[in-house]
């Protein structure tokens, strides 16, 4: 059997493996038991330890961090939770799940991320949580307005997806202790379990009600079930446990986390550098010295005809993302967000992923010039 081909720049994004993961999961195979278990438990530890916080609360995906979360801050119907329209839908979703409704921010052009004076400006007497996205890893610093948000009585909760091992300041995305944070841990995050999501939550009583949510409202752990004949179901939940086998996974992407900053930092500032000359092309700024970068992004003329010409390259163009407020399935929250409406029709991500070479990156943005001038001339 042939090995598989490197992935280059045909892939906008790509997992990327150490080596180990595969023993990983072989050693909980053959353990016979693959729910939560020990495993996903020492991956809780684990991470938590790597961010310096008190408690980390594995779920088996980043939109189960956001559902469970928001679940734990007490958000449900007749409040709204602000949040960018420029986002996956995913975050849309979790807060829809309970019960609340979304009311769209709109976006600093420069980072695609909110700002504090942005989230002020959202905010209604039926405010309850705001949710900041960390846009292709990108802190956002809400320090400003955390007095006031704390006064009205209103949580930020984090959606971090794009954004694990990225800095605020010295300490790591979720170790602020004013905020609850999400996590994504799927396929092309910056470490990948396959499939899971963490939360970082503020307080032990947040992280009680998350470890009930995340199996079915049951309150006792597993261990505890095992020597007893009956257990308590306490309120509502959902099969949202990370298996032992997606932990494991986990467990090995942490131990090469280093070196997947490294080169996720290197990859992005060589997009930079060899950008530049592009006059018509505008990098989205992700702030590399504190981020841990999950995209490349840049603004282009001429962006479906620019994006058009590239897959025909076959060079592995992306849109990240159609603006939520534009949507259908979210058309009765829609209002008026110029500076998102215009990234809609403008952001472009270029392949980024750990596989690349300084190579593949000269070829992307060779092409992007040879497509922008034949879009130019069109």
């Amino acid at each position: 059997m042939n090995a598989p081909a490197r992935p280059d720049a045909r892939r906008n994004a790509s997992p990327y493996l150490y080596g180990l993961e595969n023993q990983a999961i072989a050693r909980v195979l053959e353990g016979g038991q693959y729910g939560h278990t020990g495993i996903t438990e020492e991956f809780e530890r684990r991470i938590a330890g790597f961010l310096c916080v008190p408690d980390a609360v594995a779920v088996a995906s980043g939109t189960a961090a956001l559902h469970t979360a928001l679940l734990a801050a007490g958000i449900g119907p007749g409040r709204e939770v602000i949040v960018p329209s420029m986002t996956f839908c995913a975050t849309v979703q979790a807060i829809l799940a309970v019960g609340a409704t979304p009311h769209f921010a709109d976006i600093d052009p420069a980072t695609l991320c909110v700002s504090d004076q942005l989230v002020l400006d959202a905010v209604t007497d039926k405010t309850a949580a705001v949710t900041p996205v960390l846009f292709g890893g990108r802190p956002v610093d809400l320090s400003a307005i955390q007095k006031e948000l704390d006064e009205r009585g209103i949580v930020v909760i984090e959606d971090a997806a794009h954004a694990f091992g990225s800095r605020d300041g010295t300490r790591r995305v979720g170790a602020n202790g004013s905020a609850v944070t999400c996590f994504s841990f799927g396929p092309i995050k910056n470490l990948t379990c396959g499939q899971g999501g963490m939360v970082i939550p503020r307080t032990p009583s947040e992280a009680d009600t998350i470890r009930r949510s995340r199996l079915l409202g049951v309150a006792q752990s597993q261990d505890e079930r095992a020597n007893t004949t009956s257990y308590r179901v306490e309120g509502f939940g959902l099969r949202y446990q990370l298996s032992a086998l997606n932990a494991a996974i986990g467990l090995v992407q942490l131990d090469g986390f280093q070196a997947a900053e490294a080169t996720r930092r290197h990859l992005w500032r060589t997009y930079r550098d060899a950008l530049a000359p592009l006059g018509d092309v505008t990098l989205i700024d992700v702030d590399v010295d504190q981020a841990v970068p999950h995209l490349c992004q840049v603004r282009v003329p001429h962006r479906d005809a620019v994006f058009a010409n590239l897959r025909r390259r076959d060079i592995g163009v992306g849109v990240h993302y159609p603006p939520n407020h534009t949507q259908p399935a979210f058309a009765a929250w829609h209002r008026p967000l110029p500076a998102t409406e215009q990234a809609g029709e403008e952001i472009l991500s270029l392949p980024f992923h750990q596989h690349l070479t300084e190579e593949d990156i000269d070829l992307v943005v060779t092409s992007l010039d040879q497509a922008l001038k034949a879009a130019g001339g069109s």
